[in-house]
C-alpha cells in the first residue's frame, strides 16, 4: 500500500500542545441496547450481579475515581450521540480496559465519549463480558465471548446507522489495554463465525443472510495488553497478526510501563512488515492505564494527536465540524484564498489560558481556527 504515513515519535518531555477542553457527555442521553436481546452465545460466565469493584485506594483516572464494573452477563452497547450541529458522521466502538476481569467504565470509557463528541464523532461504548477464565482460557480463541460482543456491536451500529445518524462505512473502534487487545482482535478477527453455530446467531445482523461486516474503519489502540508473547515480548502472538482486513491504526503506549510496555512497538512492527498504514507515539514515562486525560505528563495531549491524525487521514474530514462555544483540536478553516490547509502540530490555537499556542513564525495565514 503506498503512502503509508507511517510515523514514530518518542516523547521525553512534555508536549507544548494547547490542551483540548472535554465537553461532558453527559449533555446527550445514551441510548442503551443488549448486544443479545433473548441470550448471550455462551451460558453466562457467573451467576453474580453486576457490580462496581471501585475502591477508596484504586487509582485515578484523569484525577478522579472511575466505576470498576464487573460480573457483566448482560453486554450492551451506550450511544452517546455527536451533537447534531457537530456531528461529522463517524463513529467508535469503545472497549474499556480492566485485564478481561473488570471494566474501567469511566476512566476509559465515558470519558473517551466526552473527547469523541468534542470532535463531532458518535460514541458506542461497549460494555462486553467479564470477568473471563484467567490464563490462555480467557483469550481468543480459546474463549471466543468478547470477541462475539465486539463484532455483534459493530454489525448492530451498522444496522442502525441511519438512525443514529452515522456513516456505515465510517465505524471505528478505540481500546484501552485489555480493551485495546480486544480491539486489535476485531481488527484482525472481524469474520469470525463462531457465533452462527450458538443458540445467539438468529440476533446477528444479517443482510440477504449474510451477517453484516464487522470489520471496523479505524483503530486507535491506548497501551494494549496480550499482544506480545511472554516473557521476551518481543514477537507478536501470531493471533494478533495483521491481515488484509486490519484498519489503520494509531498506537500509545508508554516505555515504563512495567508489563506491556513492549506490545504497542511489536505490533506497530508487523503493522509495517502488512503494509498497513500506522502511527506510533511511545511517551517516556505514563506507565500502565494512563486514561484519556492525563494532566501534567508527557502524553497529556495524546488526543489532540489522534484527532489530528484522524483529520490527516481522512477519517475525519479537513474543516473539523466545532461547536460554538468549544473550538476543538485538528484542522483548520478555509484562509482567505477559500482554499483549505493542513494545521501544522505548532499551529494549533491555544485551548486554555494556561498552555497558549505557539504560532509558526514561518506561517503568516495561520489556517487553525482560533
Amino acid at each position: 500500500m503506498k503512502n503509508r504515513g507511517l510515523a514514530l515519535t518518542a516523547f521525553f518531555f512534555a508536549a507544548t500542545l494547547a490542551t483540548a477542553t472535554l465537553v461532558p457527555a453527559a449533555h446527550a442521553q445514551a441510548t442503551i441496547l443488549p448486544l443479545w436481546p433473548h441470550a448471550t452465545p455462551e451460558p453466562p460466565q457467573t451467576t453474580e450481579p453486576e457490580i462496581d469493584t471501585t475502591k477508596p485506594t484504586d487509582a485515578l483516572f484523569n484525577g478522579k475515581r472511575s466505576q470498576r464494573l464487573t460480573n457483566v452477563t448482560v453486554p450492551t452497547i451506550s450511544v452517546y450521540p455527536a451533537p447534531p450541529s457537530n456531528n461529522t458522521g463517524v463513529a467508535a466502538l469503545v472497549f474499556p480496559g480492566g485485564g478481561y476481569v473488570r471494566l474501567a467504565w469511566n476512566g476509559e470509557g465515558t470519558d473517551t465519549c466526552d473527547w469523541l463528541n468534542h470532535i463531532g464523532v458518535t460514541c458506542l461504548l461497549v460494555k462486553y463480558r467479564v470477568p473471563q477464565p484467567t490464563g490462555a482460557a480467557g483469550h481468543y480463541p480459546a474463549d471466543p465471548s468478547d470477541l462475539e460482543d465486539a463484532q455483534q456491536a459493530m454489525r448492530l451500529a451498522r444496522a442502525h446507522a441511519a438512525e443514529w445518524h452515522i456513516n456505515a462505512e465510517r465505524i471505528g473502534v478505540i481500546g484501552f489495554s485489555a480493551g485495546g487487545n480486544l480491539a486489535v482482535l476485531l481488527s484482525t478477527h472481524p469474520d469470525d463465525v463462531h457465533v452462527l453455530s450458538t443458540p445467539a446467531a438468529p440476533d446477528v445482523p444479517t443482510i440477504n443472510g449474510t451477517p453484516r461486516p464487522a470489520k471496523p474503519a479505524f483503530a486507535i489502540i491506548g497501551y494494549p495488553a496480550y499482544l506480545a508473547v511472554p516473557p521476551a515480548e518481543t514477537e507478536l502472538d501470531s493471533v494478533y497478526t495483521p491481515n488484509k482486513f486490519t484498519p489503520p491504526t494509531f498506537l500509545i503506549q508508554a516505555e515504563n510501563d512495567k508489563n506491556y510496555g513492549r506490545n504497542a512497538l511489536v505490533y506497530y512492527r508487523a503493522l509495517m512488515d502488512a503494509h498497513v498504514p500506522a502511527e506510533l507515539h511511545y511517551f517516556a514515562t505514563g506507565g500502565h492505564g494512563f486514561g484519556i486525560d492525563p494532566s501534567h505528563t508527557p502524553e497529556e495531549h495524546w488526543t489532540h494527536l489522534a484527532t489530528f491524525w484522524m483529520h490527516t487521514t481522512g477519517i475525519l474530514p479537513s474543516e473539523p465540524h466545532h461547536e460554538p462555544h468549544s473550538p476543538g483540536p485538528g484542522l483548520g478553516s478555509s484562509p482567505s484564498n477559500g482554499q483549505a490547509q493542513p494545521c501544522t502540530m505548532d499551529t494549533l490555537p491555544p485551548q486554555s489560558p494556561n498552555h497558549p499556542a505557539h504560532p509558526n513564525p514561518n506561517n503568516t495565514d495561520n489556517p487553525c481556527p482560533q
